[in-house]
């Protein structure tokens, strides 16, 4: 072997594998809120956190090396980050960075209605124009009358084992399983709700949740409801 040609350390070998996994953990991830992944990469992510405890409770004693490890700490963190609001933006119904709009749906071609107004024909009169069927209003939905809105008020105490937090995570469960979407686990649920709760408490709101279908997946939808 030459002697220029050196055998890369160890370090230089988990460094080049840490590059690596992150390119790739943002790729699956930007490809799953692009619709062409069924579910999160969370198994990448896990190899990826395993691999950044694992190199940070080693000793580096040189400083250059520190250095190139901490900027790829730093871009996880920082990606991590990014993870979990996009999350949340999708969880909420948000517009989320990279997502794929759906397809507009083509609207059914109407069929030319048929008048039998024989009479005004041999008068050389226009016939009329049929009237637009009447649409009600839609009644307002409040607590009490639409049993789907599940409040909070603003200095309610969201966890885990509240009732109202197991109540709205039973129908996302339901309506999760229905649209065949993965579950969201009832500890991350809770803490959602709290992080809004919290947001509109300061502006002395209650919030509402609800769980609806839009464009085929589920969404969650959270309103703030003044003081009556």
């Amino acid at each position: 072997m030459p002697d220029f040609v050196k055998p890369k350390s160890d370090f230089e070998k988990e460094m080049l594998i840490l590059e690596a996994e992150i390119r790739r953990l943002e790729a699956e991830f930007n490809m799953f809120f692009a619709g062409r992944l069924p579910r999160p990469p969370w198994e990448t992510r896990a190899r990826v956190t395993a691999l950044v405890k694992k190199i940070d409770n080693s000793y580096i004693r040189n400083t250059a090396d520190r250095f190139r490890f901490d900027s790829l700490q730093n871009r996880f963190q920082k990606f991590i980050e990014l993870w979990e609001r996009q999350m949340t933006n999708r969880e909420l119904g948000r517009p989320v960075m990279g997502a794929r709009k759906p397809e507009p749906v083509p609207e059914p071609k109407k069929e030319p209605e048929q008048t039998d107004q024989p009479a005004a024909a041999a008068a050389g009169a226009s016939p009329a124009k049929s009237a637009p069927p009447l649409v009600p209003p839609p009644r307002e939905k409040v607590e009490g009358i639409d049993p789907s809105l599940i409040r909070f008020k603003k200095d309610q105490v969201a966890t885990k084992d509240s009732d109202h937090v197991r109540q709205l995570h039973e129908q996302l469960s339901a309506a999760k399983q229905k649209a065949g979407e993965a579950a969201v686990p009832i500890d991350r649920l809770a803490t959602l709700v709290k992080a809004q709760v919290d947001k509109f408490k300061k502006e002395g709101q209650d919030v509402t949740f609800k769980v609806a279908m839009k464009d085929g997946k589920v969404q969650l939808t959270v309103t703030p409801v003044k003081d009556e």
